[in-house]
């Protein structure tokens, strides 16, 4: 049941709640992860990775709320609790204790790449449900895909 009645027909509003409540999901864990491997980074490119996960953080977290306020606005309830996180996020999860900065490099591209990946099928099945929250899902996909060839580029 919901109490926020959205303009959606109900099977629209299921299809983009879920498209929704993926990003979200994916959003929380990229900010967790690159939080994690951001206090836990060594080596010699040490301060400027540290710096760039910064970026990625403030944009993951950042778009989860405009995600999850979407949601919220079509009459869906996000999830952003740490145990739904943990039971249907598709990024893989991260080593504890320090980290070499090479691997960090590896870990953040490969969860930015699967996000993207998850991102663009959103992407796909909310154009004709729900333009409006496709839009916010292509420029969430904008800027992650320019965190993506950054860090690529870090290992080149």
């Amino acid at each position: 049941m919901s109490v926020v009645k959205s303009t959606l027909s109900d099977d629209d509003r299921k299809v983009v709640g879920d498209a929704l409540q993926g990003a979200l999901v994916d959003l929380v864990d990229l900010s967790l992860v690159a939080k994690q491997v951001h206090w836990n980074i060594i080596g010699p490119r040490f301060r400027s990775v540290h710096l760039q996960l910064d970026d990625v953080v403030d944009t993951a977290r950042a778009y989860a709320d405009t995600v999850a306020e979407r949601a919220s606005a079509i009459g869906v309830s996000p999830d952003g609790r740490a145990e739904t996180v943990a039971k249907t996020s598709g990024i893989d999860t991260v080593q504890d204790n320090w980290i070499k900065d090479a691997e960090v490099v590896r870990v953040v591209t490969d969860a930015l790449g699967a996000v993207i990946a998850r991102m663009r099928e959103r992407i796909r099945v909310t154009d004709e449900p729900d333009p409006v929250s496709q839009d916010i899902l292509i420029g969430l996909t904008a800027d992650l895909e320019k965190h993506h060839w950054m860090f690529q580029a870090e290992s080149a």
